[in-house]
């Protein structure tokens, strides 16, 4: 238990310290996240990864908590699948490799002795399938490491429960490198786990919970598989929530399922109104319902029954953030945006191209993925550009011919050219009514100067203007009065003293004289008003 607690305190400040340091390399080695708004360095997996290597590896060499066999090869496995994670951050490695180098490393841990081989293959897809899902709760800040510290946490609880105490060790080392590390990937994060630290989590965790269901129940059957499943959902249940709504969302959209998109259970959130970290926080208080849920039913505290409940909650959460708007863009704008140029361009000219021929794009008229608006349903625009020619019925139009309408597959160019269109007479007016042009015409006017008006006043007679006043003489401005001079102002002979004569006042203190007090300003004021009223 002691060994526990203080591999776990290392395994925590190891993964603070790393992460910290080991931000600037990433930096400079351009190993960043770029989906977000600004790149998120990504050195939080190595530094999980190595503090929890380092603090098992130190245990189980000194012989204080051997983790056995079983722990130490999924130790190995983790490390390994770590590698193919820091491949995927340093040269962006598809997902497909990504899922078969998992794949791999799961049919390798696998207990089949335990589970046998249908049920083991069962549970390496299992695995599998929840570290990729994994790489997508690495979307937002936070999410990532508090879901796995939660789960981390269960799942060493059922270990501990089963006296697997290397893997219970495992477990708890992790959680509290994970724990370090959210220290800098809280909202707003400095450092992300990347595909290194998310893939390698998801992996360790996942072939946890097979071990210890595997040691619980070894027997087979169709009561002992529902139960497991029922255990392993409930334990990896935010996972799985997340991986369905993304799979729903993205078929009924008509997008790849490995396409990347601001579909995940965060980005939902974000969009009804929840803050970065109050999106984190209900999820994670989701995850540790699901985790208490599963412990319980694994130590036998509760019963089968509660993971239904558990699947429940789930499914009605899935459906309702479902129905979420705007995930991808809906309306004719985002058809528009998804068309290619080709397509675009034969719409507004009005020559499309024949049925299922391609255009430039390579894009085939007729899809439905090709014009989905992201509600499942094609959109106007891609409607009209993707439906066939001969599922567009031949439909006459007033003032055209029905030979010019054109055929399938035939351009409209080709085809003949509307008639023109022809004004309709105007009804005839009434009779005893002149109309305008049957009226009689205005006598000519003849050419010559206009006649003057009836109104016009005749000419006045011209007189001879008078002649230009002269200009007036300037004026010239009077001298200024002189300025009489300002008598000299009189010295103020000091006023008279009104204080006894005293011994400074002698001859003999002239020498040495005498600071005396100051007089206040209103006496002085006072007496020299005196002394000028006379």
């Amino acid at each position: 238990m002691l060994y526990g607690i203080a591999a776990a305190t290392v395994s925590f400040l190891l993964a603070a310290l790393l992460t910290a340091l080991l931000r600037a390399p990433a930096l400079r080695l351009g190993v960043v996240d770029r989906r977000r708004r600004r790149p998120v360095p990504l050195p939080g997996g190595v530094a999980v990864v190595l503090s929890t290597g380092l603090v098992v590896a130190a245990l189980h060499g000194t012989g204080v908590m051997p983790l056995g066999p079983r722990s130490a090869a999924l130790a190995v496995a983790g490390g390994v699948v770590a590698a193919l994670g820091l491949a995927a951050d340093a040269w962006r490695v598809r997902r497909r490799w990504l899922a078969a180098g998992t794949a791999v490393a799961a049919v390798w841990v696998v207990p089949y002795g335990e589970t046998g081989v249908v049920a083991g293959v069962l549970a390496a897809g299992w695995i599998t399938c929840v570290a990729v899902a994994f790489l997508g709760l690495d979307h937002a800040d936070g999410l990532a490491g508090t879901v796995a510290v939660v789960t981390a946490f269960g799942a060493g609880l059922c270990a501990a429960a089963e006296l697997m105490d290397g893997l219970a060790v495992l477990l708890s080392a992790l959680a509290a490198a994970l724990t370090g590390f959210l220290l800098h990937n809280w909202h707003p994060a400095r450092a992300g786990l990347g595909a290194c630290g998310a893939l390698c989590t998801g992996f360790v965790l996942a072939a946890a919970a097979v071990f210890t269901r595997a040691v619980h129940d070894p027997a087979s059957g169709a009561g002992v598989l529902f139960a497991h499943a029922g255990v392993l959902f409930a334990l990896t249940v935010l996972v799985v929530a997340d991986a369905v709504l993304v799979a729903l969302s993205r078929c009924l959209a008509g997008r790849p399922p490995l396409r990347g998109g601001p579909d995940h259970l965060a980005h939902r959130l974000r969009r009804l109104g929840f803050t970065a970290r109050g999106a984190v926080v209900l999820l994670g208080t989701g995850t540790f319902a699901g985790v208490l849920v599963g412990v319980l039913v694994h130590v036998g505290w509760a019963g089968e029954g509660a993971v239904l409940w558990v699947a429940g909650g789930t499914a009605v959460a899935v459906l309702g953030l479902l129905r979420v708007r705007g995930v991808y863009g809906t309306g004719r704008r985002a058809c528009a945006t998804r068309l290619p140029r080709a397509t675009r361009r034969a719409y507004a000219t009005g020559q499309p191209f024949a049925a299922g021929q391609p255009d430039a794009a390579g894009q085939r008229y007729g899809s439905r993925r090709a014009g989905s608006d992201g509600t499942g349903r094609p959109g106007a625009l891609a409607r009209a550009v993707h439906r066939p020619a001969a599922a567009r019925p031949a439909t006459p139009r007033p003032g055209v011919p029905q030979s010019a309408t054109p055929g399938p597959g035939v351009p409209r160019s080709a085809a003949a050219r509307p008639a023109p269109r022809t004004r309709p007479a105007r009804p005839a007016r009434p009779t005893g009514v002149p109309a305008y042009r049957d009226r009689p015409a205005r006598p000519a006017v003849p050419p010559g100067p206009c006649p003057p008006a009836r109104d016009a006043h005749p000419p006045a007679a011209t007189a001879p203007l008078p002649p230009p006043l002269p200009p007036p003489p300037p004026r010239s401005a009077p001298p200024p009065p002189p300025v009489p001079p300002v008598p000299p102002v009189p010295p103020v002979p000091p006023a008279p003293s009104r204080r006894a004569p005293t011994a400074a006042d002698s001859p003999a203190s002239a020498a040495f004289p005498v600071r005396q007090a100051r007089r206040p300003a209103t006496t002085q004021v006072r007496d020299v008003l005196r002394v000028r009223n006379g």
